[in-house]
């Protein structure tokens, strides 16, 4: 939200008797932005919406904020957050998203991509020797 603080200066003007008024209009800004900071190095975890690993802990806070300075905490939680679809859930006791193991591939393109046929480096440039 953008209001206007409106200034009027009204100085005399000592020569003429006549008074000078000098308006002033500063623009400031104001809002309650939401930022979130990643907490702890946890492994990757699969997120129950998208189905990716990319879950992590983080720490959601509110600021006040006065010309895009961030003055006043307001409010702050411990969340999971989905880095791909942005799913925010509060941490509750007793539920954890599941831990991706390694290799982990999203249930959609199971079986799409396989292992390489050939395996180590091979130029298209260079014949096969028989």
């Amino acid at each position: 939200m953008t209001a206007y603080l409106h200034v009027v200066l009204t100085l005399p003007n000592l020569d003429l008797g006549a008074r000078i008024t000098l308006s002033i209009l500063i623009p400031l800004t104001v809002g309650c932005p939401t930022k979130v900071k990643p907490v702890g190095n946890d492994a990757a975890r699969i997120c129950p919406r998208c189905h990716n690993a990319a879950m992590f802990s983080a720490k959601s806070r509110t600021w006040f904020e006065l010309c895009f300075v961030p003055l006043i905490p307001m409010n702050s939680k411990h969340i999971w957050m989905c880095g791909i679809c942005q799913l925010q859930v509060n941490m509750q006791p007793g539920w954890e998203p599941q831990i991706a193991q390694p290799g982990y591939q999203h249930p959609e393109l199971l079986g799409q991509y396989g292992p390489p046929q050939n395996f180590g480096y091979q130029p298209a440039y260079v014949q096969s020797q028989k």
